[in-house]
């Protein structure tokens, strides 16, 4: 049986698997699922459509599951799924999908969230994400792999990250963010390329030789998007060793919204 601890409230329906660990004073709704080793601190609430998957630490006082904050919402059964490995601090909280979008808010597996961060209805966030203090996240967005937010980073509603990117403190997007950008400010600006996160994940020199003609050519020639985009498309050719990288690239630009751009 799992360990739960005699004042929490585990109600009829909820599955947990029988190594997981349920701290004092938490209540787990009916349609709950948790998988093996995860542990939940005391004082959760875990509730709605909500799987979790195995080995992940959930720290005291957070919110999962609940409605998402949309005065749409009719109870429709939308879903919470959240994957492996993943470090939950204290005060989060993450809400259901919508009818309006997907239906289902999902975070990945081996991220690590701290304390107080927001993930409104319909999020898609990635993995190996690290999101700091308060960060903030309105509805329908998508956070790729290996994204780092700085604290108090706030993220308007359908802005997408891309994977690598990464925001200093107290950033505000309205925009996309593409792939290996950094930004900063209050709206956000792009300042440089992810270097050092992309040398740490084991980048060669010529990838991220890559990278930088990305950047060259999105911030540095003053180019249009279109022309950015074509001539970032045409390193594959130069740069085989960054044709990964490039399709990337290039297929995050070729979504931009035509209302919202990307952070230049």
């Amino acid at each position: 049986m799992p360990a739960v601890h005699p004042t929490a409230v585990v109600e009829p329906g909820a599955q947990l698997h029988p190594t997981v660990t349920v701290g004092p004073y938490t209540v787990i709704g009916p349609h709950v699922k948790v998988g093996a080793g995860t542990t939940i601190g005391a004082h959760c609430v875990i509730e709605g459509h909500t799987t979790i998957g195995a080995d992940n630490r959930i720290f005291q006082f957070n919110s999962l599951g609940a409605i998402p904050q949309d005065k749409k919402y009719a109870g429709e059964p939308c879903e919470l799924v959240i994957g492996d490995r993943n470090t939950i601090r204290e005060f989060c909280t993450f809400n259901i999908g919508s009818p309006g979008d997907l239906g289902v808010t999902r975070v990945g597996n081996d991220n690590w969230i701290m304390a107080y961060v927001h993930l409104a209805h319909d999020c898609q966030v990635g993995n190996h994400t690290i999101f700091a203090n308060n960060s903030q996240l309105a509805g329908h967005v998508v956070v790729g792999d290996w994204v780092i937010l700085g604290g108090f980073t706030v993220v308007h509603q359908f802005v997408r990250l891309g994977a690598h990117s990464m925001t200093a403190m107290c950033s505000l997007l309205f925009a996309d963010l593409p792939p290996y950008v950094m930004c900063q400010g209050q709206p956000a600006a792009a300042r440089s390329m992810n270097y050092e996160g992309l040398r740490r994940r084991g980048f060669s020199l010529e990838r991220i030789a890559g990278v930088k003609a990305m950047h060259k050519a999105l911030y540095r020639e003053d180019l249009t998007l279109e022309r950015a985009q074509a001539q970032i498309a045409a390193l594959a050719e130069s740069r085989p060793e960054t044709a990964p990288d490039v399709e990337m690239m290039v297929e995050f630009l070729r979504h931009a919204s035509p209302q919202r751009g990307i952070v230049r």
